[in-house]
């Protein structure tokens, strides 16, 4: 994202509309500051008092630095549907934003980050939050059946799996595969985020089981057309997940509003989807206040 998309992200930002200036501010403090500190990174304020250690160049962690919650609408979800005690996977932790999050709000979580030098920067914010004991943190990728991919990682947050014969001129590195199902071995999470660069096909391949279940009352998933990339037909991936009695939704967070899309997508960004609506609203209009940027949310 170049500087003029950056400014715009963040003077849009619903947590800045009142903040703009001071957002701006705080943000080319963060661009001067840090540098000064050769690469070094920094432990910032993340949500409910949790801190992230941030870097120039960390898409996700500097976005939550810039706006208190880089995907608004999706991590406050999970900061108002989740309890203590509730069980998270997240499919694609990346350096533990959502994960750290989860935290917060007393839920347990199960994680997953292939790459094995993000995992160690999420294992970096897991031990400054205090949460290791929180978390099952695996350094695996998520899919249809155990085995190995070989995984570019030298793209921060679009690190992805190549295909069968692709050849990369950046860097990669072979990881483990393992099956949803197969982890779980029977325990249901409440919430399951999926963000795996367009290999979501296959990680639903593999969780068969959970998906069915009754007790996952909702997914967080990207779809932004990158399925492609592998042959996947995302539109039938959206409708297996409404076959699996889930509905497509939009969560409104400062409204503290679900709402229903009606078998559609939203046009940008990810798909919450939710099993039981009215238990959902009751949920997330009844959670504990979130705060995010000096905002009660």
């Amino acid at each position: 994202m170049g500087i003029i998309d950056t400014a715009r992200f963040i003077m849009r930002h619903p947590l800045n509309r009142e903040r703009k200036t001071a957002a701006l501010i705080h943000w080319l403090r963060w661009q001067l500051g840090s540098r000064l500190l050769f690469g070094w990174p920094v432990a910032v304020p993340f949500a409910n008092g949790a801190s992230l250690l941030a870097k120039p160049g960390m898409t996700g962690a500097t976005g939550n630095i810039y706006c208190g919650l880089h995907e608004f609408e999706d991590m406050a979800f999970v900061l108002h549907f989740l309890r203590p005690n509730d069980l998270f996977a997240d499919i694609g932790a990346n350096i533990g934003s959502y994960t750290i999050l989860a935290c917060t709000t007393g839920a347990r979580c199960i994680s997953f980050e292939p790459v094995p030098a993000t995992y160690e920067k999420f294992l970096d914010n897991l031990n400054l939050n205090r949460s290791s004991e929180q978390v099952d943190a695996r350094n695996e990728a998520v899919g249809q059946n155990a085995g190995w991919i070989e995984m570019i990682t030298d793209q921060d947050t679009t690190n992805q799996a190549l295909k069968s014969g692709e050849k990369y001129a950046g860097e990669t590195e072979r990881v483990p595969v393992t099956a949803l199902d197969k982890v779980l071995q029977g325990k249901i999470p409440k919430l399951i985020k999926i963000d795996v660069e367009c290999f979501e096909t296959e990680v639903l391949a593999g969780a068969n089981q959970t998906l069915m279940h009754p007790q996952l009352q909702a997914v967080i998933m990207e779809l932004n057309g990158s399925g492609v990339r592998y042959g996947y037909d995302e539109n039938a991936l959206h409708l297996s997940m409404l076959e699996a009695g889930f509905r497509s939704c939009q969560y409104k967070p400062m409204e503290r509003k679900i709402v229903d899309l009606h078998g559609n997508r939203p046009e940008t960004g990810n798909t919450l989807y939710i099993r039981d609506l009215e238990t959902a609203r009751n949920t997330v209009k009844t959670a504990s206040r979130q705060r995010v940027v000096g905002i009660d949310l």
